[in-house]
């Protein structure tokens, strides 16, 4: 049985692209190397989730979770809305915010950019390169 929720969100999307450099572009590639925010993100690929449903598809702690969606929220990879049920339950869920990513390495170190808000071409997105499932 299909689940009537309604979302809450902002009128107007975010789109822009965001570029990180140097010490930022390092912690953000170093939050997106740890084997659990891989797990996080492989499984947001997918759908967008509540954070219980999170936990079970990532097979991840509650604290790690949560504390991984934090970081990636802060880096504005992932995105929240709140959902409201027609009984007036609501839940937050989660989802990926960015449709593409590029490292560059130059002479003044790590460069990270990525498209925020705006779909890519196929309708999905993604965190290219970095989510490698072992099936």
């Amino acid at each position: 049985m299909a689940s009537s929720r309604r979302s809450v969100r902002p009128t107007e999307a975010l789109d822009e692209t965001v570029t990180v450099r140097g010490s930022a572009a390092e912690s953000l590639l170093e939050l997106l190397g740890d084997e659990y925010t891989q797990r996080v993100l492989a499984a947001l690929g997918e759908d967008p989730m509540t954070g219980s449903e999170l936990i079970d598809r990532a097979d991840v702690s509650k604290a790690t979770a949560y504390r991984r969606l934090d970081d990636l929220q802060e880096a504005d990879i992932v995105e929240s809305t709140l959902h409201v049920d027609p009984d007036g339950h609501h839940c937050e869920q989660y989802s990926l915010a960015v449709s593409d990513m590029a490292v560059s390495l130059g002479s003044d170190g790590f460069e990270v950019e990525f498209d925020v808000g705006a779909p890519d071409t196929a309708g999905e997105r993604s965190v290219h390169g970095f989510i490698h499932a072992d099936d």
